[in-house]
């Protein structure tokens, strides 16, 4: 009985290229899910495995393109996971700036000389209140 299926398999730089974006992409793909479910410990994970991921990808790719050895669909892919990337560090520092804001209206800095202490109890003026004659 003769095989028919045709395998894609590649052994080669390209397959290496492509099972490094790919990573990257799961990495990715998961830390969204994670992020949109809140779930912090998914979070820490993915986005570890993120980083590592682009660190490798980064050398990967670095040393293709010296090479010249880069196909113009992987560059489009690595291009939109950076994309990615940058949209989520977006997203990520202005909730951090709403969460910062919110923060500040719920618990304002106490104003300077308010004349109480952060537990209630008056604050002592600097000069001790002694009166010198």
């Amino acid at each position: 009985m003769n095989d028919t299926r045709v395998t894609s398999r590649r052994d080669g730089p390209e397959s290496t290229l492509e099972s490094t974006l790919s990573r990257v992409e799961g990495h990715l793909a998961n830390l969204g899910t994670a992020l949109c479910a809140r779930d912090l410990n998914a979070i820490g994970q993915h986005g570890n495995g993120l980083q590592h991921a682009l660190t490798h990808a980064v050398d990967r790719f670095s040393l293709a393109a010296k090479q010249g050895a880069v196909p113009d669909g992987l560059r489009r892919r690595l291009a939109h996971a950076s994309a990615l990337v940058a949209a989520q560090r977006e997203a990520l520092a202005r909730a951090t700036a709403a969460l910062d804001r919110a923060i500040d209206v719920l618990m304002p800095r106490p104003a300077a000389g308010s004349g109480y202490s952060r537990d209630g109890v008056a604050e002592r003026s600097k000069t001790g209140g002694v009166i010198q004659a």
